[in-house]
């Protein structure tokens, strides 16, 4: 089961868990087709970053980030379980956690850029109710990326 509390993306094990996940997207994409938003960016006044706990252990990240640039919105970020809690349904409980935290903050459309090389999380998403659109913000159209949306309801 894992625990999932607000948390410090300074802290060292986030910092370590945020250096795993941008070694797994170097490995997939060029660098201008990695969004990653480093940690001072995720200790932002508008994003909210939890952790996933599994015992002590930080297993898992997750962010959202509350945005007025395209109309008002939360995009999900940083979403990542490491390799050996993937398959447990981590994912998905953190979604349910981010979705969860920005009904309560009064947000109703979720946005969030992922690449093409990441199938179980394209699957994941569009399992959640997430659709294609186009890009939005300051994203531009990339063909490694795929833009996606959800009416929280």
């Amino acid at each position: 089961m894992m625990r999932i509390e607000p948390l410090d993306p300074a802290t060292p094990a986030a910092v370590e868990l945020l250096r795993q996940s941008d070694a797994y997207m170097s490995a997939l994409y060029p660098a201008e087709s990695n969004h990653l938003e480093s940690v001072s960016a995720l200790q932002a006044p508008n994003v909210r970053f939890f952790g996933g706990y599994e015992a002590q252990a930080l297993v898992a990240c997750g962010a959202i980030k509350l945005l007025h640039d395209d109309g008002d919105y939360a995009e999900i970020k940083r979403v990542f379980v490491i390799p050996a809690c993937r398959g447990r349904g981590y994912s998905s409980a953190l979604m349910n956690h981010l979705e969860a935290e920005a009904r309560r903050l009064g947000v109703s459309v979720l946005r969030l850029e992922t690449g093409i090389f990441q199938p179980e999380a394209l699957a994941l998403y569009r399992r959640r109710g997430y659709v294609e659109r186009t890009p939005f913000g300051a994203y531009r159209l990339d063909p490694l990326s795929l833009f996606m949306e959800k009416t929280l309801s």
